[in-house]
């Protein structure tokens, strides 16, 4: 009998998240078993996911976004067919009508009346095709990337001191660095897999020095030596003071004379911030200036690892440059364990940058006002359309829509309508276009509403190509399944619209190889070593070699043929006299000022287990156990004195834009007289959730970067009159939700989908207006619990369908207590009258989850923690919290800190209502309705 081929292959990919590019593995069905399997269940075929062990990024490691990649791939809420004005259309009738749009905005407008926005998450060989179209071929360098949000301003910095936009640093500095500041970044939420490297490295060098520079305390505080917890936007200060001192102490003058010009500029615009003034204008204790100032001066090596706390801001080129000055008056560049870092927010941000995806860029790191570069890139075209001058940056180009001026915008994978600032602008801004073409994965999100034409795009798992991580590492994308439906690649659409708008050979690409080796000669051309960019030698790549490519850090070149760990070893910069410019800076105030309307700093960022928008992270119901909604911190002072209590719904203003309202979180890991809320909800999951509606255009004059970390806003809590949570297993419209709630956000858990809702004015019918709206053929039980709250549940042959609970009291709403009960085959009677009294069993009640890896909450840690496991390393031992990802490290050693303090101050906290669970079940009638089949 013959042995029946093996039906598995392991697909060896990247991460699609963050920028640290982690290698992941992941068991497919061979094509043949695809083929056979139907549409709906395609995605079966892939099965467990792990790191890949020889990657270099994370040697294995992931984080819990990537650990659970597989849980985002459902095909629920996929686009998988293009749409012409909401009514579904071919891939001909969409690409014509693209194509004959671009045509006649030509022909009447020019090519400054198109514009593209594209995104992080495309591939290399996707962004490269999309700027070969539109700066060689349209005319119009009106192409930017939602990495103008989070990296441009360390683009602008790299370039204005290296003469090109060129990470220095690797990975393994870090395991070599004697010390390590983290400067706005939050590395173990947002970077977690290098923030594990961090932590080994101090473990297995205990020497080490830590420093974290934040305006709040965060779960990268846990392995901080020391914190500066400094005032907003003050960060320019503190670095031109640290210039300052280390020209007094130890300026690495060789360097400085033989490698670097400009020194004696830069630092006489630092003179005036001597310790004390920076003290005072960052709001810090001298004594802890100067122990940062000593340690960097002393120490034999250093790393800046700096990220959206440095770039999104109106001055953060400025503030990525005072680091900067500061690695090259100390010669702490080039050399092992030192370098200033940019952390990349995105997958492929550097990949972008790489083709010139950025509005004032030319391809493989040229630029458009350069009249040499100009030649090279549309010689090796052949493009008839050269562009000349630089494109209008993100928010300039939203602008244009809104005035007019531009009147075609195609999106490709980027939600601009959430992650925008000045929300009700982009949203007008779209509607003036007069053709919006938005290339995407799902179905639904905030900027599709408003798209003309959809386009269903391959997600990540079907995506095949590169990306280049944060370390200038290349790796390829593999793709695991075929396209969904009728979706394809993004490439594939960019040159359909280029062959119809008559441009065919010019795109001509059969496969992801053909762009690769393309991208890859270009590098080469009229190079010479004029350009770190280099990636020539693969060049000549074969199908093949592609196909196996394995990670491999640019330059790639003849010199070079397997790649280079860092840059400036030989103390050559890419300037045009080949040596460094340190950059004279004086710090600016932000944009947006507190007045007396608008006292409160209001911050932004992310959580530890959602990404961007959530069109991906979303979908998984593991990812919302963590922080099932956005939440407002506020601290305790400003809270005390605004009578203001946990779970309390505010509503914040700023002088412009809609309000946004959110539950309170008091928090004290953040300063008084500042707020702070996360990026990822937006409209899709909540009714007034649109952070960006506070935030103005304000945004770099260099690099424009919007400052997304810093706005003017009141907060106020809201009179709500009554709440209500409904768990419902089918998605319930947003329209419907509007109909009879002033306020309603929602939550997907694995088997219903939570609401919560409030009403700002008194109804008595509430309960049962929602009975009637949601229930006309199912069995029904209510109770009243003696006008503190009431309940309906809904069952559907014996399996619960819907849950409603009302009451005057914001309660917190138990997810994994509901979810388990709608996961159940059949209700018992037990169960039901658990869920009459919105009472979960004890099992339930366990507290916050901490550890998504291994679902431990924070009671059971609490219970550890007062039996002896007092470290995150016993807990680890006894529970497996933070073995896995380690991002819930940082939450771990606050929990001990808590608990220890709590047992010897036994604090008591006032109740603000008697909890339901009190109630007597005998108070509560229960009616039976019958309703009507």
């Amino acid at each position: 009998m013959a042995t029946p081929a093996n039906t598995n292959r392991l697909v060896q990919s990247t991460c699609p998240y963050c920028g640290v590019g982690c290698g992941i593995d992941v068991i497919a069905a061979t094509a043949n078993t695809i083929d056979k399997v139907a549409s709906e269940q395609a995605n079966s075929a892939l099965s467990d996911l792990t790191g890949t062990a020889e990657h270099p990024a994370n040697f294995g490691r992931l984080c819990i976004k990537g650990s659970h990649l597989l849980e985002t791939t459902q095909l629920a809420g996929r686009m998988t067919s293009p749409s012409i004005e909401g009514e579904n259309a071919t891939w001909d009738e969409a690409t014509d009508a693209i194509s004959n749009k671009i045509k006649l905005l030509l022909a009447e407008h020019g090519p400054k009346s198109i514009a593209l926005y594209v995104s992080g998450q495309l591939l290399t060989e996707d962004y490269y095709v999309a700027n070969k179209l539109m700066k060689g071929f349209i005319g119009s360098a009106n192409i930017d990337t939602n990495s103008r949000l989070c990296m441009s301003s360390a683009v602008a910095a790299y370039k204005r001191a290296f003469g090109e936009d060129i990470v220095p640093t690797c990975y393994d500095d870090i395991d070599k660095t004697d010390l390590l500041v983290l400067v706005g970044s939050n590395a173990a939420w947002t970077h977690p897999v290098l923030f594990q490297r961090m932590e080994r490295a101090k473990q297995i060098n205990p020497a080490l020095k830590i420093i974290q520079i934040d305006t709040r305390r965060t779960a990268s505080s846990s392995i901080a030596d020391l914190h500066l917890q400094l005032k907003p936007s003050s960060d320019a200060v503190l670095f031109n003071g640290l210039l300052r001192y280390i020209d007094e102490q130890q300026a690495n003058t060789d360097f400085i004379d033989q490698a670097t010009c400009g020194y004696l500029a830069a630092l006489a615009a630092a003179m005036p911030y001597n310790t004390a003034n920076v003290a005072a204008l960052c709001d810090l204790e001298e004594a802890k200036v100067v122990e940062f100032y000593e340690l960097f001066v002393q120490q034999a090596s250093a790393i800046t690892f700096y990220s959206m706390g440095i770039n999104q801001s109106s001055s953060g080129v400025d503030k990525a440059n005072a680091i900067i000055n500061c690695h090259l008056a100390t010669g702490k560049i080039g050399v092992e364990g030192s370098g200033p870092f940019s952390i990349t927010g995105q997958p492929n941000a550097m990949g972008g940058r790489e083709v010139g995806g950025l509005a004032n860029m030319l391809a493989a790191h040229m630029d458009i006002e350069n009249s040499a570069h100009r030649k090279i890139v549309q010689d090796f075209w052949q493009a008839p359309n050269i562009v000349t001058q630089n494109g209008l940056k993100a928010v300039d180009m939203f602008d244009a829509m809104l005035s007019g001026e531009i009147k075609f915008v195609w999106i490709m994978g980027t939600n601009p309508v959430v992650s925008m600032p000045n929300r009700s602008k982009i949203e007008k801004a779209l509607k003036r276009c007069e053709m919006v073409v938005v290339s995407d994965v799902v179905q639904k999100n905030d900027t599709l509403t408003l798209a003309n034409i959809a386009l269903p795009a391959t997600p990540w798992s079907e995506k095949d190509g590169t990306v280049t991580n944060s370390e200038r590492c290349i790796s390829r994308q593999r793709s695991m399944l075929p396209p969904t439906g009728d979706a394809k690649h993004d490439w594939q659409i960019i040159s359909e619209v280029a062959k119809k708008l008559g441009f065919a050979e010019a795109f001509d690409y059969k496969q992801p190889c053909d762009i690769f080796k393309e991208h890859a000669s270009l590098s080469g051309a009229g190079n010479h070593g004029t350009r770190a960019f280099d990636i020539s030698a693969l060049a000549n790549i074969t199908q093949t070699q592609y196909e196996k490519l394995v990670p491999i850090q640019w330059p790639v070149n003849k010199t070079q043929p397997l790649g280079t760990k860092r840059l400036f070893t030989d103390g050559v910069f890419f300037t045009a006299n080949q040596k460094a410019n340190f950059i004279a800076i004086v710090p600016r105030l932000p944009e947006q000022i507190t007045t007396l309307d608008y006292p409160f700093i209001l911050n932004t960022g992310r959580t530890r287990d959602q990404w961007h928008t959530m069109t991906r992270t979303g979908n998984a119901a593991r990812l919302h156990q963590h922080t099932e909604q956005a939440l407002l911190s506020i601290h305790p002072i400003d809270a005390k004195r605004l009578i203001i209590n946990n779970n309390d719904i505010i509503e914040l203003k700023s002088s412009q834009g809609l309000p946004v309202l959110l539950p309170a979180l008091i928090d004290d890991s953040i300063r008084q007289g500042e707020l702070f809320v996360p990026i990822h909800w937006s409209k899709s999951s909540s009714s007034h959730v649109a952070i960006t509606e506070l935030f103005s255009d304000a945004n770099d004059p260099i690099s424009g970067q919007p400052e997304l970390k810093h706005a003017a806003v009141s907060a106020q809590k809201v009179n709500i009159q009554q709440f209500a949570h409904i768990s419902s297993r089918q998605p319930i419209p947003a329209t419907l939700l509007e109909e009879f709630s002033d306020y309603w956000t929602s939550t997907k858990l694995h088997d219903c989908i939570l609401y919560r809702l409030a009403l700002f004015t008194n109804n008595p019918l509430w309960l049962s207006d929602i009975q009637h709206k949601f229930n006309s053929s199912e069995t029904v039980l209510s109770a009243n619990l003696d006008n503190i709250a009431a309940t309906l549940v809904a069952l559907n042959n014996q399996r619960v369908s819907l849950v409603v609970h009302i009451g005057k009291v914001n309660t917190v709403a138990n997810s994994q207590w509901l979810d388990y009960l709608f996961a159940l085959p059949e209700i018992e009677a037990q169960q039901l009258h658990s869920i009459i009294r919105y009472s979960p069993d004890a099992s339930f009640t366990q507290g916050k989850l901490i550890c998504s890896c291994h679902t431990v909450r924070s009671k059971t840690i609490e219970e550890a923690i007062l039996n002896g496991s007092d470290t995150v390393e016993l807990l680890g031992a006894e529970l497996k919290c933070g073995t896995n990802c380690g991002s819930c490290k940082g939450e771990l050693a606050s929990i001990i800190a808590d608990t220890k303090s709590s047992v010897t101050s036994h604090e008591t906290r006032p109740r603000s209502a008697m909890p339901l669970s009190t109630i007597p079940a005998t108070t509560i009638p229960i009616i039976t309705i019958e309703t009507s089949k």
